[in-house]
């Protein structure tokens, strides 16, 4: 595996971390966040979600993850109903909450940046 892809997901640790932090609990389902799936078991089933996708260089760093549940992870990456900035702004307030002087540009990989090695 190289070392981009490496810094880009999440690691045990990391995964545990996030759900350590986030209580196991989708943020979108705890605020109600157009909760209309029809299947459970899209609400059942969680993931850690990129705040930074990785297809943008977004690392696997506890500043750029997010418990969310299959139904809401879908909704946000597909962006197929015109929420994903509102669902961008409140998993940006979440991180802020949780990261004093949080930003989005040390959620991105480098090559260049001794950190990311």
């Amino acid at each position: 595996m190289n070392k981009r892809t490496k810094a880009l997901q999440f690691s045990k640790m990391t995964r545990q971390a996030i759900w350590d932090r986030d209580y196991g609990q989708c943020l979108f389902c705890n605020l109600d966040y157009h909760c209309t799936s029809t299947s459970q078991l899209a609400y059942e089933i969680k993931d850690i979600m990129h705040f930074i996708p990785r297809s943008q260089g977004g690392l696997g760093v506890e500043g750029n993850g997010v418990i969310g549940c299959r139904y809401h992870h879908q909704m946000l990456d597909n962006g197929n109903v015109g929420l994903r900035s509102e669902m961008l702004a409140m998993m940006e307030e979440h991180l802020k909450t949780h990261y004093p002087g949080w930003s989005r540009e040390e959620l991105i990989y480098s090559k260049w940046t001794m950190k990311n090695s």
